[in-house]
């Protein structure tokens, strides 16, 4: 049951401290071309740049390496047979190549994280001090324009390399957190799944487009303009963002009144008035340690997938470059379409369905990290039969999709004024696999055995089903009582 109405009504104990939609009458508010809908397609588009911008890289890696680069450490299976497309069109071949073994490829693809996890609880907490706008701004900027030098760093020499895939990710690291901070002043209680599964999606579908575009690139042209073509992309997005976005409604020039009283009214009693951050009660808090176990068991898959899918598609399967960036994309597509759906979903189940927070964002994350863990160990048995490998690796990753309504988000759930510090905390852990999955499985698969590649799948699987089990016993959807700052009001 839920508190009667009335300003000075509290919720009994248990009870949602979610807001009814409903009753704020959002058949008067403009969803179509309204201000928070704009963030949400701008913030679509940022992200699609942001991850077109990180993966590029593991696509060109596999054409910047002589192929028989130290042999003994970076050999070729020969267990499955050459698969290469009908079409038999000349390839480009001015590329320069560098002589970088499988260990070496490990750290470079590794480096973007060294730099990511500094800035994220900064990222966080600067957010909340003066704004996410600037922050996400710069941030995929300064990565775009590193992208560029790109070419020229590995020209200088590997380590020139990996440093600037380092400050990479000093700028890409404050975006996640930037963006969750200005959710907390933009997305209405139970329009949360619906937008920033929008805004997220984004980062989706620059993996499918980048990932096939690089190797068609690669393929026809030459891989420095992978990073040229994306890094003046990124430039030109930002552009866009600065003249179009404000931190917060009240700042909106734009935005409609009756949209801005509608956003502000559903958040009033959800956020904390109090300056300083309660950094004690807020680590000790179970429902955050849920997120952050949840986190970093779905990004060791993720990651993992993320940087080594290309080479496992070259290596194992024996893709040519051509349908290796399609075909390392198509998991990403699927994963894109179920974030948009497990969003529309989510939050239609908790506002017709009237199901609870912390149900709707349970049962979406077992969904998005137990699927994915059965059908990747499944991808390990199937052997050389092309059809499924690249079928169960699509629906693994597809299904991950689903956590984006269920941990991903629930840092607004429990905490929204702090949504952005939660979000770096969660995500300093969450980006360790992506420093040390790609080098683990890198040093597991020297000789890029079906049986190496297995145990790689093991253990990415069996993490998975960890941090889905922890999420289960200990997460929560009710706005925490520190992150209101002793306050229990809840106004229907």
């Amino acid at each position: 049951m839920r508190a009667p109405a009335g300003p000075e009504a509290e919720p009994e104990d248990g009870a949602d401290r979610t807001p009814l939609l409903g009753e704020s009458q959002p058949g008067t508010v403009p969803t179509c071309c309204s201000a928070r809908y704009n963030l949400a397609l701008l913030a679509f588009f940022g992200f699609f740049m942001l991850y077109a911008l990180r993966v590029n890289l593991s696509v060109a890696l596999v054409d910047m390496v002589e192929s028989n680069t130290s042999l003994a450490k970076n050999t070729t299976s020969k267990v499955c047979p050459e698969h290469s497309s009908a079409l038999n069109i000349p390839r480009n071949t001015t590329g320069k190549k560098y002589s970088w073994d499988a260990d070496t490829q490990g750290w470079i693809l590794g480096s973007f994280f060294y730099g990511y996890i500094i800035t994220q609880i900064p990222g966080g907490y600067f957010a909340r001090k003066i704004g996410g706008k600037l922050l996400l701004g710069f941030g995929i900027l300064g990565t775009a324009v590193f992208t560029l030098f790109t070419p020229l760093a590995a020209d200088l020499g590997v380590g020139y390399l990996i440093a600037v895939r380092a400050l990479e990710g000093l700028g890409e690291g404050v975006t996640f957190p930037a963006m969750h901070a200005m959710w907390s002043s933009w997305a209405p209680p139970l329009e949360r799944s619906k937008l920033l599964s929008i805004s997220y999606a984004g980062a989706q579908l620059g993996t499918v487009v980048s990932l096939p575009l690089s190797g068609l690139i690669c393929y026809y042209v030459d891989w420095v303009y992978v990073f040229y073509i994306f890094g003046a992309l990124g430039v030109f997005w930002f552009l866009f963002w600065i003249w179009l976005v404000s931190d917060t409604p009240e700042t909106h020039r734009r935005i409609s009144p009756i949209e801005r009283e509608y956003i502000l009214s559903s958040l009033k009693d959800q956020l904390s008035t109090q300056k300083s951050v309660p950094w004690e009660p807020m680590l000790k808090s179970f429902p955050l340690w849920a997120i952050v176990v949840a986190h970093f068991s779905y990004n060791w898959t993720f990651y993992t997938l993320l940087t080594l899918l290309p080479t496992y598609m070259k290596e194992i399967l024996r893709f040519d470059a051509q349908e290796n960036g399609f075909l390392s994309a198509l998991p990403y597509f699927g994963c894109w379409l179920c974030i948009i759906m497990s969003g529309q979903i989510a939050d239609y189940l908790r506002e017709k369905q009237n199901l609870s927070t912390v149900c709707v964002r349970k049962t979406f994350t077992l969904i998005g990290m137990i699927g994915p863990a059965v059908f990747l160990v499944a991808a390990g048995f199937i052997g050389c039969d092309y059809t499924l490998a690249v079928a169960f690796l699509t629906i693994s990753t597809s299904l991950g999709g689903f956590c984006t309504s269920g941990f991903g988000i629930n840092h607004l759930d429990i905490a929204p004024s702090y949504a952005g510090i939660l979000l770096g905390i969660t995500n300093s852990f969450a980006t360790i696999p992506g420093m040390v999955g790609p080098v683990i499985a890198k040093s597991l698969t020297h000789h890029n055995t079906v049986g190496e590649w297995q145990t790689v799948f093991y253990i990415a699987a069996s993490i998975n089903l960890f941090g889905a089990i922890f999420f289960a016993l200990f997460g929560s959807g009710e706005v925490q009582d520190w992150a209101l700052n002793g306050r229990h009001l809840h106004r229907n």
